[in-house]
């Protein structure tokens, strides 16, 4: 684990966006952890998001001419993530999103920010069915841009309950052949919660959650 990656555990648990316990997941599924983004809804927290996302996405070594932000959670994120890599690493990221519903006065379009032309990678916070980046995907061809990867917050690393044995995520990488990325995973968690020796029964469910629903890599 790399250290913005611990950095960014930290983060998530003091903002409790990142909480252990007992949550019932679309799938049905009880969860012993939960990861909120949408808590990060202060300027001082997409200020340190910005940060973590822009070296989890300069990890990645991600090809791209344009970073493109899904409405509606993808659009701060894409922001903040466009402002650290220019303010922190004096890298210029262009980056767009895109209106729910299509505008037909003044510049019109469904896209604001710069054209989806060229290669694009696609910030988010997390995937689970894959709907909402299978709907990004879409927009992206319709203009004729090229996917060439995808950053989220989180990994969560288990099988999709579509009894294919895959995560959300490998289904998408495989259909399109490309990269997703996350700033952190399960394992990662795990890991943090090892180091720390603190966790107990919590970090006992953690590794029993991953045994019966993690992907086998």
């Amino acid at each position: 684990m790399k250290e913005y990656q611990r950095e960014f555990i930290e983060f998530a648990l003091a903002n409790e966006v990142l909480r252990f316990g007992s949550f019932v997941l679309k799938s049905g599924r009880t969860s012993p952890y939960f990861f909120n983004a949408g808590l990060f809804n202060s300027g001082k927290s997409l200020n340190a998001i910005g940060r973590f996302y822009a070296a989890a996405f300069l990890d990645a070594n991600f090809e791209y001419d344009v970073i493109f932000g899904p409405a509606y959670k993808g659009i701060p994120l894409v922001c903040a993530t466009a402002m650290s890599l220019s303010s922190q690493h004096s890298i210029e990221a262009p980056f767009a999103f895109n209106r729910k519903e299509k505008k037909d006065h003044g510049e019109g379009g469904d896209i604001v920010g710069t054209p989806l032309s060229g290669k694009v990678v696609v910030v988010d916070d997390v995937i689970t069915a894959g709907t909402a980046i299978n709907e990004s995907i879409g927009i992206i061809r319709e203009k004729k841009g090229v996917l060439t990867g995808v950053l989220v917050a989180v990994d969560r690393a288990e099988i999709a309950p579509d009894g294919s044995g895959k995560s959300a995520i490998q289904a998408i990488q495989e259909a399109n052949n490309i990269p997703i990325r996350a700033i952190i995973t399960m394992d990662h968690i795990i890991e943090y919660m090892e180091e720390k020796g603190t966790y107990g029964d919590q970090l006992k469910m953690m590794k029993e959650y991953k045994a019966q629903y993690g992907i086998n890599k």
